[in-house]
C-alpha cells in the first residue's frame, strides 16, 4: 500500500466552464498504485466563480477537491494560497486553461522516482477550439518547446502549466513565489532560486497536458501584449541583468532592420520577429520603470 500522496494544484480565474473540464480529466488520472491523489483549487477571481464548479463536481466526485479563495488578484499570492492547502508529499501544478491524458501523473511521477531528481516538467501541447487561422499554426505561436525524457533543465525552459516536484523543497521557504512579479514570471523566479539550492528538474516527454487556445487569444494584438507583458517581467530576475539588458540593445535594432525583408516570407514570419521586437523593447523599458501591459489577459 503506497504512502506517496501529490496535490495537484490549480489557480484559476473566471474560466469556470474550463475548470469543469479540468476536474473530470483528474478523476481519470491513472496511478497504478504507485501513489494517491487530491486537488486544490485556488480561486482567484474576486467573485469566486469556481466555488460553484467546484461545489457542483463535488456532489458526484471521486476525488478530494480542496477549494480555497485568494481575494487579492495575483496569480503568485494564488499559488502560494494553493500550496498552503495542499497535503501532498508531492506537488503538481497544472493551469485552469489545460487538460491532461490520462497517464499524465502517472507519467511523471515515475520519471521523477527513476530519475531520482526533485522534480519534472512535461510537454503543453495546443488545443483549438475552434479551428485557428493558417498563419497561426504555420507560425507555430502556441507551441512550445520539448525535450527528450531525462533532459535536465535549465530555469529558463521551466513554468508551472505542468509540473511535478518534492514537497521537501518547500523547506524554509517562507514564500515560495514572489508576489512582486504579480502577472507572470513568479514560475520562473520559482525554480532559479530552487537550481540554485542545487535541486534537479527534468522533462518528462510522456506526461502531456494540451491547452485550450480559444478564437480570441488566435489574433495579433494577443500575441503581441503577451510579448509586452513577458518582457516588462524580465528585469525582475535578479540574475543576469546586465548581460540581458545588453543583448535586447542589440536585439532590438537587428530586428528593427530586419522585419521589413522577412514580410517577404509571409505574415507568420513577420509576426514571429514582430514579437520578438516587443520582448526586447519591452525589457528595455521595463529596465526604466515602464510598463507598457500591467496585467495578464484572460
Amino acid at each position: 500500500m503506497t504512502t506517496n500522496h501529490i496535490s495537484v494544484c490549480i489557480c484559476t480565474f473566471k474560466r469556470p466552464e474550463l475548470l469543469t473540464q479540468l476536474l473530470k480529466g483528474l478523476e481519470r488520472q491513472q496511478t497504478e498504485e504507485l501513489f494517491t491523489f487530491s486537488v486544490v483549487v485556488a480561486d482567484n477571481d474576486p467573485a469566486q466563480s469556481a466555488r460553484q464548479v467546484v461545489d457542483q463536481f463535488l456532489s458526484t466526485a471521486r476525488v478530494q477537491v480542496t477549494y480555497c479563495f485568494e481575494l487579492e488578484p495575483n496569480i503568485a499570492l494564488a499559488r502560494n494560497k494553493a500550496l498552503q492547502n495542499a497535503t501532498g508529499d508531492f506537488i503538481a501544478f497544472i493551469d485552469d486553461d489545460e487538460f491532461p491524458v490520462d497517464d499524465w501523473l502517472c507519467n511523471l511521477f515515475k520519471t521523477l522516482t527513476t530519475h531520482g531528481v526533485e522534480g519534472v516538467l512535461g510537454p503543453v501541447k495546443p488545443y483549438f477550439d475552434p479551428e485557428p487561422p493558417r498563419w497561426v499554426k504555420d507560425g507555430k505561436f502556441f507551441e512550445r518547446p520539448t525535450y527528450p525524457t531525462g533532459y535536465k533543465l535549465s530555469y529558463t525552459e521551466t513554468r508551472t502549466g505542468n509540473v511535478l516536484f518534492a514537497r521537501k523543497i518547500l523547506a524554509g521557504l517562507d514564500v515560495p513565489f514572489r508576489p512582486q512579479f504579480n502577472t507572470a514570471g513568479e514560475d520562473v523566479d520559482f525554480f532559479r532560486r530552487m537550481m540554485e539550492k542545487g535541486y534537479k528538474f527534468i522533462w518528462c516527454e510522456q506526461g502531456f497536458v494540451f491547452e485550450v487556445v480559444p478564437a480570441d487569444r488566435c489574433n495579433r494584438s494577443y500575441l503581441l501584449k503577451r510579448a509586452l507583458l513577458r518582457g516588462s517581467n524580465f528585469s525582475k530576475h535578479p540574475s543576469h541583468r546586465l548581460a540581458n539588458a545588453a543583448r535586447s540593445l542589440v536585439a532590438v535594432p537587428c530586428y528593427t532592420v530586419a522585419l521589413p525583408v522577412l514580410a517577404i516570407f509571409g505574415q507568420h514570419v513577420f509576426l514571429k520577429y514582430l514579437i520578438k521586437l516587443f520582448d526586447h523593447v519591452s525589457r528595455l523599458f521595463a529596465y526604466l520603470g515602464v510598463r507598457f501591459v500591467t496585467k495578464r489577459q484572460t
